[in-house]
């Protein structure tokens, strides 16, 4: 699909988007590949690890989700998006609410006004279980953008443009992961580990899976969709047996905007959800002017089938769950 395309991803040197630029670099043969974001510390960085002189195809474009003109600059001629840009700190977003939304909202919103006017074929956002009912400003601004995205399938009409999202849990050891917070405890040899709640449940997705599920989303979409991963969950009081089985847990308390179990289906959702073989789809509730109103089947003839009313997908009735030496296994 890639080979002799032009692809952009938003938010390119974060833990998504170096992973992806890796995955591109080893499996295609794009045309281009633009790495956009707004660090160029971490360019400067990335460049150490995929140097231009052997990628050629690669692109550094300095830039920020809330400039539209950059925006519309850095797409002309662009076939794919992944729009992974996003402040994601829940905590950060309840004290910072106002720039949260410039860049969440805003800058979602000029992602789909720039794919329009450059008549990309196909995007795809990443969003969060922070999206599914939503108690924190990270999670209310995430589902805003989500559903930014789907109705770009509204505006864009008979033009090639197709819009959908990728929803996904905690990502395995990526920036802010509850693995890298433990290890980092570990280094400076704490006492205990910090538990906000003993019931806590987190999905478990390593961020090579996450890349995958994406690249295949892409294949799969018919614009519209949210697309979400069947993955396994773990308790957190699990993990940190795993990673120190002699340390006490100290139960702290929620921090704000925390939830016990991460939800991506949620039950209001069940009547738009269809359950595919490795994963579900959240059906837009909006029928797009000429666009196909069956999801039940997708781009690669897979064949889906409408969940239980009020059924509800999250990781506490998770049916997959780790055990200790599993989870062990997965943080070596």
């Amino acid at each position: 699909m890639f080979n002799k395309k032009n692809i952009l991803v938003t938010g390119g040197t974060g833990s998504f988007g170096y992973q992806f630029v890796d995955n591109i670099v080893k499996n295609y043969k794009p045309n281009k590949l633009i790495i956009f974001s707004r660090d160029e510390f971490k360019q400067h960085e990335m460049q150490a690890i995929f140097p231009l002189k052997k990628y050629k195809f690669l692109r550094y474009f300095i830039g920020d989700v809330r400039d539209k003109e950059r925006l519309y600059s850095a797409f002309t001629d662009v076939d794919f998006v992944v729009h992974a840009a996003a402040l994601k700190q829940v905590d950060v977003a309840e004290y910072n609410p106002t720039e949260v939304i410039k860049t969440n909202i805003m800058g979602t919103q000029n992602v789909v006004d720039a794919c329009l006017y450059n008549n990309v074929e196909k995007i795809i956002a990443l969003s969060t279980d922070k999206a599914a009912n939503p108690i924190s400003l990270y999670g209310a601004t995430k589902l805003c953008s989500d559903k930014i995205i789907i109705s770009g399938n509204n505006i864009a009409g008979k033009s090639r443009s197709r819009f959908a999202v990728v929803r996904y849990g905690n990502i395995l050891k990526s920036r802010g992961s509850v693995v890298n917070v433990f290890n980092n405890l570990l280094k400076k040899g704490v006492k205990f580990f910090p538990v906000t709640d003993k019931r806590m449940t987190r999905y478990w997705l390593s961020i090579e899976e996450g890349v995958d599920f994406v690249i295949k989303s892409f294949d799969r979409m018919l614009g519209g969709e949210i697309f979400v991963p069947k993955i396994p969950s773990i308790r957190i009081t699990d993990l940190c047996t795993a990673m120190a089985p002699k340390m006490p847990i100290k139960i702290v308390g929620l921090r704000p905007g925390e939830k016990i179990h991460e939800i991506l289906c949620p039950g209001d959702s069940s009547r738009h959800t269809l359950s595919f073989k490795d994963h579900f789809i959240i059906k837009p509730e909006l029928l797009f002017f000429g666009r196909t109103k069956d999801f039940a089947k997708n781009n690669l003839n897979e064949s889906g089938k409408p969940v239980k009313l009020d059924f509800e997908y999250n990781s506490g009735n998770n049916p997959d769950f780790l055990t200790v030496d599993q989870i062990k296994k997965t943080i070596k």
